[in-house]
């Protein structure tokens, strides 16, 4: 009897084939995970725009990136999802910055003539660094949140279908939803 294919079997084959600039499979990739991936940017950003440029920069990390995936240090969703949040909250800071600062706009102006230059060592190890922070954060959380949170933000799936999953009360799961992201948020504050 063969063995089922899970989603992040998939979505690993398709990293490994990244990692060898496989470029048929950063389309399959996209083709697979850009619409989650967008929502994700949406719901930080809020303006479909700029979510569509976090979306695209995101990729282009992932494509960079994909030979430092370690799968033992965090699941493809959740290190594709942290790269995106990682460059929506960037594009954040640098349109909040954009409005008082002119040299800003010119830097940027400046930057779209330059050729684009590939990550540094530096950039790659931050992506991996985050990845096994969020990891390692993940594990010091009870089971029970890990698991909520881990179907409700991998499996995109609604706070009434976690409490159907599992059996558990609504209001059970939205607090374990809720503490476990201030948990969440504490634990990377704190390694950042």
């Amino acid at each position: 009897m063969p063995s089922a294919t899970t989603p992040d079997d998939e979505l690993l084959g398709l990293l490994d084939r990244i990692a060898r600039r496989d470029a048929a499979a950063l389309q399959q990739l996209y083709a697979r995970t850009s619409a989650r991936l967008f929502g994700l940017a949406m719901r930080v950003v809020r303006q479909h725009e700029w979510a569509e440029d976090v979306l695209q920069e995101a990729f282009l990390t992932i494509w960079r990136a994909a030979p430092d995936y370690r799968a033992t240090l965090s699941p493809p969703m959740a290190w594709m999802s942290l790269i995106v949040r990682s460059r929506a909250l960037d594009l954040l800071r640098r349109q909040t910055s954009q409005g008082s600062d002119v040299t800003q706009e010119f830097s940027e102006t400046l930057a779209d003539t330059l050729p684009a230059a590939e990550p540094g060592p530096q950039e790659l190890a931050d992506a991996s660094e985050q990845a096994w922070l969020l990891h390692q954060c993940l594990q010091q959380l009870p089971s029970a949140q890990r698991e909520a949170l881990s179907l409700a933000y991998l499996r995109d799936l609604s706070h009434s279908e976690l409490a159907t999953r599992l059996a558990q009360p609504l209001g059970t799961i939205k607090t374990w939803i809720r503490r476990g992201l201030e948990r969440l948020r504490g634990c990377m504050e704190r390694a950042a």
